[in-house]
C-alpha cells in the first residue's frame, strides 16, 4: 500500500467539490483552519458553480479533480463536501497518477467512492471531515485530521471510552478499509468493490430507513464481505428511522449490523467516533491498523511503517 507523504507548512491543499454544489462562503471555516496549520489553500474551479444539485457537470467536476491530481504543487485534495455524485467521476478521472505522485485524498460519506477506488489501486487515503460544516465539529476531530495530514497519525491511538453492549471483545490487526455503508453497497459488483478479507472494516451511515440498512448489510453478508474480516468497527449510524413509526421494522441500525456478524470470531466495536457525528476522527484507510476492543474501551492504532 502506498502511503502519501506527510504535508509540511507551506504546502498547497486544494478544496475540490466532487459532488454537491458549494459556495466559497461555506468553506471559510475550512480555509481558515488550513491556513492556521500553515497550508496554502486553493479553491477548485467548481466552488460557486452549480448544475442542478451538483458543482458542475460530470465532465466539469472530473476535470477539476484531475487538475488537482495532476498539479505537482498540490500536495493534498480536500474534497469540499459530500452529498451525492462523486461516482460520476470514476470513469472520467485517472487516479493512477497517484501511484507515481501520491497525495492525500481527504473526505468521507460520498467520498467513499474515491476511497474504494484508491484502495483497489493500492493508495491510502483519509476518511476524515471535509471543510463543509467543520466549524461544528469537535477539537478532537480537527486535531486528528491535522495529525493524519502531517504524518502524526501513528503516534497515538483513536479511542472510544467505555463499553458498548454490542461489542465483541478481542484484538486484531489488518489494513483498515470501508466508509459509508450506502456507497459501499452501491459499488458492489463493480471494479471498485472492496476486498475485505483479512482486513478491518469500518462502516458508518446517515439518514436511512432501517429496512434499507438491513438490505445493505445483508448484501455485504451474503456477498462474503463480513465472513473473512479481521475486525469490524462501526461508527456513527446517525438519524436512522422507520418509514412508519407506528409499525416498526424491528431492531435499530446497530442491532441490524450485530445480527449480521453474530457468531463470528473477530472483534467488533460499536459507537466509534467517526462518521456523520460531531466527533468525526480521521481514519487512514489502507494503512495497517491494530484494533483492540475491551470492556473498558476500544482503540485503533495505526502501525508505523
Amino acid at each position: 500500500m502506498i502511503i502519501p507523504p506527510p504535508l509540511k507548512p507551506g504546502d498547497t491543499i486544494a478544496l475540490i467539490p466532487t459532488a454537491r454544489a458549494i459556495g466559497e462562503e461555506e468553506l471559510q471555516a475550512g480555509l481558515s483552519l488550513a491556513r492556521e496549520w500553515g497550508l496554502r489553500a486553493r479553491l477548485g474551479a467548481g466552488v460557486g458553480r452549480k448544475d442542478f444539485q451538483q458543482a458542475g457537470t460530470m465532465e466539469q467536476r472530473a476535470a477539476d479533480l484531475q487538475a488537482a491530481l495532476d498539479d505537482p504543487e498540490v500536495k493534498a485534495v480536500w474534497c469540499a463536501r459530500g452529498g451525492y455524485g462523486t461516482v460520476h467521476l470514476l470513469e472520467r478521472v485517472d487516479l493512477s497518477v497517484l501511484r507515481h505522485r501520491p497525495k492525500w485524498i481527504v473526505g468521507f460519506s460520498d467520498i467513499t467512492v474515491l476511497h474504494s477506488a484508491l484502495h483497489r489501486l493500492g493508495v491510502a487515503s483519509l476518511h476524515a471531515q471535509m471543510p463543509f460544516n467543520i466549524a461544528a465539529k469537535t477539537e478532537a476531530c480537527k486535531a486528528s485530521l491535522r495529525e493524519a495530514l502531517f504524518g502524526q497519525a501513528g503516534t497515538g491511538s483513536l479511542t472510544r471510552a467505555g463499553s458498548h453492549p454490542l461489542d465483541r471483545p478481542g484484538s486484531a490487526e489488518g489494513e483498515l478499509v470501508g466508509g459509508n455503508l450506502s456507497i459501499l453497497y452501491s459499488l458492489r459488483g463493480t471494479p471498485y468493490d472492496l476486498d475485505t478479507s483479512g482486513k478491518i472494516l469500518f462502516l458508518e451511515d446517515l439518514d436511512e430507513l432501517l429496512y434499507h440498512v438491513d438490505r445493505m448489510v445483508m448484501n455485504l453478508k451474503l456477498g462474503g464481505l463480513l465472513s473473512g474480516l479481521a475486525g469490524l468497527v462501526v461508527g456513527g449510524l446517525s438519524d436512522m428511522r422507520d418509514k412508519d413509526p407506528s409499525d416498526p421494522f424491528g431492531p435499530d441500525a446497530e442491532h441490524i449490523v450485530a445480527r449480521a456478524v453474530a457468531g463470528g470470531k473477530f472483534p467488533v466495536c460499536f459507537g466509534f467516533p467517526a462518521g456523520h457525528i460531531p466527533d468525526n476522527r480521521a481514519l487512514v484507510l489502507g494503512k495497517r491498523t491494530k484494533l483492540n476492543v475491551a470492556p473498558e474501551g476500544a482503540s485503533l492504532s495505526f502501525v508505523q511503517s
